[in-house]
């Protein structure tokens, strides 16, 4: 057998039926080639960061893989792609973020990816969820417990759905 790779990644939307399409991306990722799902967090209503714009909904999942990172996000960008994404703006409105947030204990940075996700530590929109299904995974370059790291962001503006 290959060898896997254990890995997160947070999961957006707030334009269109935002439910849905997060649901139906899920599926698309447990079916894709090399990945397995292994652990989906609940949907949260989410306070937007950036312009102006709707709220979000916002999960995470825990994934098995057998593809190496650049290979994982080249994956996710694709179905984001699948879903009507278009890169407009930064931190603009989304039908579909799909972000790579850890991958194993890599410690990683490069022009395209950079791991673990630089601003993961910050937003309880990605806190939250994360620490509903992976409370210990130690975040390599804090070296804290992502429960550890949600105790000293604000999560008030994140709701369990």
């Amino acid at each position: 057998m290959e060898k896997t790779a254990r890995c997160a990644i947070a999961l957006g939307s707030n334009l269109g039926d935002s439910r849905k399409t997060l649901e139906a991306a899920i599926e698309t990722l447990d079916k894709t080639p090399g990945i397995t799902l292994e652990r989906q967090s609940s949907w949260y209503k989410t306070l937007p960061v950036g312009p102006p714009q709707p709220a979000y909904l916002n999960g995470c999942a825990l994934l098995r893989v057998q593809l190496t990172p650049q290979e994982l996000l080249e994956t996710l960008l694709a179905i984001e792609a699948k879903f009507g994404r278009v890169r407009r703006e930064r931190w603009g409105a989304r039908t579909l973020d799909l972000d790579l947030l850890l991958f194993d204990n890599l410690i990683l940075d490069t022009p395209t990816l950079e791991l673990p996700h630089p601003r993961m530590r910050e937003r309880a929109f990605v806190l939250v969820p994360l620490a509903e299904i992976a409370p210990d995974w130690v975040e390599p370059v804090s070296g804290k417990a992502i429960i550890q790291l949600l105790h000293v962001v604000d999560s008030g503006g994140v709701c369990r759905l």
